[in-house]
């Protein structure tokens, strides 16, 4: 399975699809997509700076605002103040770099088979290699990574495999000083299944590892679906986490009053870890996209 073609759960269908399909949908302005709606030029040319305290390195979904392209995505994040695009295939880089952000986040290998099956070693860690080589001749910082779907296996040997994998690439991270990130996902609502599901299992696998070049990818959407207590969460475990990522429950839609997180709270208490990395918005707006996107971005700019 390529890189693009890792699942995502469509918040409107219930239907898995790809990142890919999503961004398909660019072509034909009447066909609905994962953004809601076409466009507007003149919307797009009213975009404004938001970002004012930047305490917080905001940073953007791609797969989330199909009906931009990447070109108009970039120029919007650019004028908002959001300092990168993120979760991008290698050919994409350069029209990131052209705007003058980062890609804070490289695609790598498959969702469903990831490193927690010893059969998926290879392609995963080709995958994860030819990304970390990428995102150090960009200068970038981060590449993502998948426990994958359990398929029956408990999870002290999915861990196991997974270290197993992981402590043959994180070397060539440490050499390039690009940072591999294991993504924490819901298994109860998008990613039936999925294996690191449960913050202790991307923590263990990351103590068991032993480098500062692996860290937890922490989205706060799907830990809120497993465990909640995000605050404390992230206060506990701070030094494990890499990146970030938000997202409204219940829906994954927009970060507001319309759902139960209050992530000014949740910004604050990342600033006070100390972390200087990057927090993605990945959401999926059910209003204009750029307006949805412009105002949770400001909700994070504590």
């Amino acid at each position: 399975m390529s890189t693009e073609e890792k699942y995502v759960k469509s918040c409107y269908t219930g239907q898995e699809i790809s990142r890919r399909d999503m961004l398909a949908g660019v072509a034909g302005a009447a066909v609905a997509t994962v953004a809601g709606m076409t466009i507007p030029k003149a919307a797009f040319a009213g975009v404004e700076r938001v970002v004012k305290n930047g305490r917080i390195n905001q940073s953007v979904s791609r797969w989330c605002y199909g009906k931009l392209s990447l070109d108009e995505l970039c120029a919007a994040a650019a004028k908002m103040g959001i300092k990168s695009v993120e979760l991008l295939d290698i050919p994409d880089l350069s029209t990131v770099k052209k705007h003058g952000l980062v890609c804070a986040l490289l695609n790598s290998h498959s969702l469903k088979d990831g490193v927690s099956h010893k059969e998926n070693h290879p392609e995963c860690l080709a995958k994860i290699r030819e990304s970390i080589d990428a995102a150090a001749e960009y200068g970038f910082p981060n590449v993502i990574c998948f426990s994958g779907n359990r398929y029956g296996m408990p999870d002290e040997i999915g861990i196991e495999n997974a270290v197993t994998a992981l402590k043959q690439i994180v070397g060539h991270a440490e050499e390039k000083k690009v940072t591999i990130c294991l993504e924490y996902l819901n298994s109860k609502v998008n990613h039936k299944d999925y294996m690191f599901d449960h913050m202790s299992w991307g923590v263990d696998v990351c103590k068991k590892v032993g480098s500062d070049r692996l860290k937890v990818l922490y989205d706060i959407y799907h830990a809120q679906i497993m465990e909640g207590d995000i605050i404390r969460t992230i206060r506990d475990y701070y030094e494990y986490i890499g990146h970030y990522h938000t997202g409204g429950n219940p829906g994954r839609n927009e970060i507001d009053e319309t759902q139960e997180l209050y992530y000014p709270a949740i910004m604050r208490a990342i600033v006070e870890t100390g972390y200087k990395g990057y927090v993605g918005q990945e959401f999926v707006p059910t209003r204009d996209p750029l307006t949805s996107l412009a105002e949770a971005v400001k909700i994070c700019d504590v």
